[in-house]
């Protein structure tokens, strides 16, 4: 294997969480076929520290919200543009398209067009179970294979005419820090009245969020001080949307702690008595690691107007994993700070409230269980297609 040649991988990853399942699966990649593995395409920090030059700043790509997408549309088609130009002429062994489907699934269709010899293989299934389902169907021509994190995909998008899936469980039901929090919460902890609580504050990790959010979270905050309870409030964040937090909450009356090392955002889950976030994938990186929570979202204009296409029972992951509520849920008008201060009260202390939660997380991490980490069995699948278009050149 030492006299092979480096596996040339193109990769367009925009999220924070897309870069790092990228990042995941290429050191899978790299230990199960002993090659070097050389990336080109769009990704963050964790991409870049694997040897990816990125064509562009890949937070350009990480718009939540159609209003968002719609004000940079003239942009975004150039990116797409550009990205489909530069990695059909890399012609690498294989294209890994991850989450942002209204970016990355655009860029893959124009690869096919343009050398229809490069496998594509997309990591993390578009919510077709939830909305627009027909989407699924018109993945097939231009997406070869998919790799799903829920264990209900792959039957959805068989049931939907969409590619073949395999179900990879996710990055997170195995991640030490996520491992090591977790038994740190599994310690007995002092909920008693008068103990020091310690919240997690996650208002994303997207600008638009972060606005929408950090106001009524430190309402919050106030509310639970004024009724008596003493806090220590942790606040880990990523780099891109760092400056914004911090100037959003020099004004609170409890200044939290602001984290940017990884490590330490760990040692904060398995510290926390609860946490208060911002719904997306933090909320089953809490579930996994056994933190009590509560999930909240607003909606930027122009979603809440698609608010009624939304199908779903639930916009959060440990729900829908669980199949039944586990983490309770607040959005739009209903963020109400005195309503969170006394969900969070009951968090606090040892209450059926609680109990509920930390039952629902050992029920998740029960159905997310994979014989093999995820990046090995992503790794597996892309090394699969890599192989069968090989032999059917």
């Amino acid at each position: 294997m030492a006299n092979e040649r480096p596996l040339k991988i193109a990769i367009v990853a925009g999220e924070e969480s897309g870069d790092l399942l990228g990042a995941d699966l290429v050191q899978a990649l790299k230990r199960m076929t002993g090659r070097d593995v050389r990336l080109v395409g769009i990704g963050g920090r964790h991409l870049q520290a694997l040897g990816l030059a990125p064509l562009f700043d890949g937070s350009e790509i990480a718009l939540m919200g159609l209003s968002a997408i719609l004000r940079d549309l003239p942009r975004l088609m150039r990116r797409i543009g550009q990205s489909a130009n530069a990695i059909a002429g890399e012609k690498p062994d294989c294209l890994v398209t991850i989450d942002s489907p209204d970016f990355s699934l655009r860029v893959a269709k124009k690869v096919r067009a343009a050398d229809p010899t490069i496998p594509i293989v997309h990591y993390v299934c578009p919510s077709v179970w939830a909305w627009r389902p027909g989407r699924a169907a018109a993945m097939k021509p231009y997406v070869d294979h998919i790799l799903c994190i829920l264990p209900f995909e792959v039957k959805e998008l068989a049931r939907l005419g969409g590619p073949p899936g395999t179900y990879v469980g996710h990055r997170l039901a195995h991640d030490p820090g996520i491992v090591s929090a977790a038994r740190a919460q599994a310690q007995p902890r002092d909920l008693s009245a008068d103990h020091v609580k310690t919240l997690l504050v996650l208002p994303g990790s997207r600008r638009g969020e972060v606005r929408r959010l950090v106001g009524p979270f430190g309402e919050t905050v106030s509310i639970l001080r004024a009724r008596g309870h003493r806090l220590r409030l942790l606040l880990p964040t990523v780099p891109h949307v760092a400056d914004l937090v911090r100037t959003s909450v020099a004004s609170w009356d409890e200044k939290p702690e602001i984290i940017l090392d990884a490590e330490r955002k760990w040692q904060a889950f398995g510290k926390a008595d609860a946490a208060l976030i911002a719904s997306g994938t933090v909320s089953l990186e809490l579930a996994l690691a056994g933190v009590p929570m509560i999930s909240c979202y607003r909606l930027d204009p122009v979603m809440r107007m698609a608010q009624p296409l939304i199908k779903v029972w639930s916009a959060a992951l440990p729900n829908l994993i669980a199949d039944r509520p586990v983490v309770p849920e607040h959005y739009n008008q209903y963020v109400r700070p005195h309503y969170l201060a006394r969900q969070l009260e009951a968090l606090f202390s040892d209450t059926a409230y609680r109990t509920w939660q930390k039952h629902g997380f050992a029920d998740i991490a029960g159905r997310m269980a994979t014989a093999k980490p995820s990046g090995e069995i992503a790794a597996g699948v892309v090394m699969d297609m890599v192989r069968k278009w090989v032999n059917s050149e």
